[in-house]
């Protein structure tokens, strides 16, 4: 394999084959290339595109450069869901439990915050004692156990997208279909599901914010996951405004928990839950409709089953044992809590998420940098929805914020993200396609 020949092949538009896929992949893996010659690959599959054949080339390369996870003894059908990331998007914690509730195993393999949207991850760090990165054995257990474990990936899995991701990064390579499908999906075979479900977000707070784009994206995620095997389908919902009442860290595992707890219903947060549990459990075989998933999701919050499942998910995964039924205990509170109130009276029309995220970034709940250490007591608690109708005074959000200045600051930014107008909007469907 001369990878020279394969970035110029891809330059000029030709067509990769599965073989030359497989042997440029090797080479990342075992270091063999240059940054150029990765860049340079990256720069002309951004520029020429893949076929669909191509991605599921590159897709199951990547899968295979690491470990494969097996389920061995594990007799329900292994689920996951994976969200392109969004603000207030706490979906996979309460889905992961409510799924698992249901009668799935979900290996829930999550990230970090990206940019201005924030990570499952460091929301789940906010539990005292929660260990992320538990090896395979430790992670299976609590899988067969549980019934599910949100964890994060290790340099096992899919090391080979690691180094292309990385490359990407700092090559303005990252917005391309074919790249960020491959990306996702290698990571999801790693962790040998049989079926995925798919959050493709689109808005002003999404990575994808034209709708059109988000649409392609959903579909090459979808055709080109179950081309590699996988059974798979994908929904495209609306984040131009956050999806919970909560931005941030610790405040959002606050939310999950009143979700768990019933006290959600009617919401947003609601409707892309239970329809996302609805998808898991039709696609995997336990229910024969949409209407009957999202019937046995409810139940599973209503018996308090969820609730449960996540209790023992945590407290296996090195949280505290009684953190569902004490979390004031654990959770560590901001010292500044400041209300954000309504310069004028009207209805909440529009809103931008891209800066809500930022907001909590600036706070300290996200990082600028790879190196920076989260505070995660920080964020926004209480956002109202748009379509609300406020009063002069009003209180639109709750700032938790470490100073009384950062506080300040904060509270300035989400009033001005928030536009306030004399007619009650017409908003967007929450979930607006599936595929």
């Amino acid at each position: 394999m001369i990878p020279q020949e394969i970035i110029r092949q891809k330059r000029d538009g030709g067509a990769l084959s599965t073989a030359e896929i497989q042997s440029f992949v090797e080479a990342l893996s075992a270091g063999e290339l240059s940054e150029g010659q990765i860049g340079a690959f990256a720069m002309a599959v951004w520029f020429k595109g893949m076929s669909r054949g191509e991605v599921v080339a590159l897709t199951l390369a990547m899968a295979r450069s690491g470990d494969m996870l097996t389920w061995p003894g594990i007799d329900h059908p292994i689920a996951d869901k994976h969200s392109t990331g969004g603000v207030g998007d706490n979906v996979s914690l309460m889905l992961a439990p409510i799924a698992a509730a249901c009668g799935l195993a979900v290996p829930m393999i999550s990230g970090r915050g990206l940019g201005h949207t924030g990570g499952t991850l460091d929301k789940l760090e906010s539990i005292p004692g929660y260990q992320i990165t538990p090896d395979a054995a430790h992670f299976r257990n609590v899988v067969n156990e549980a019934g599910c474990a949100i964890i994060g990936q290790t340099g096992s899995l899919a090391p080979a997208d690691g180094k292309l991701y990385a490359v990407r990064d700092v090559t303005a390579t990252v917005d391309s279909i074919p790249l960020i499908t491959a990306s996702i999906l290698s990571k999801k075979l790693a962790a040998g599901l049989q079926t995925l479900v798919l959050d493709v977000k689109t808005g002003n707070g999404a990575f994808m914010a034209d709708h059109g784009q988000a649409k392609l994206l959903a579909q090459s995620l979808v055709d080109v996951a179950n081309g590699a095997g996988i059974k798979t389908s994908a929904l495209i919902t609306d984040m131009n405004q956050p999806l919970a009442d909560a931005a941030g860290n610790a405040v959002e595992i606050w939310n999950c928990l009143d979700f768990l707890a019933g006290r959600k219903a009617g919401t947003r947060l609601e409707a892309v839950v239970v329809a996302f549990a609805a998808e898991m459990l039709v696609s995997s075989g336990i229910c024969q409709s949409l209407k009957n998933g999202e019937v046995k999701a409810r139940e599973a919050l209503t018996s308090g089953k969820a609730a449960e499942v996540f209790a023992r998910m945590v407290h296996m995964l090195g949280g505290p044992v009684d953190f569902v039924e004490k979390p004031a205990k654990y959770l560590v509170k901001a010292p500044i809590e400041m209300p954000v109130l309504a310069s004028e009276s009207g209805w909440l029309s529009a809103c931008n998420a891209r800066e809500v995220g930022m907001a909590v970034i600036n706070l300290g709940g996200g990082r600028r940098g790879p190196a920076d250490k989260i505070d995660h007591r920080v964020g926004f608690a209480a956002l109202l929805p748009l379509g609300t109708r406020v009063e002069k005074g009003d209180r639109l959000a709750i700032v938790h914020a470490a100073s009384e200045a950062a506080a300040q600051k904060a509270a300035a930014s989400i009033a001005s993200s928030y536009r306030i107008c004399g007619n009650a909007p017409s908003l967007p469907p929450v979930i607006s396609g599936r595929i």
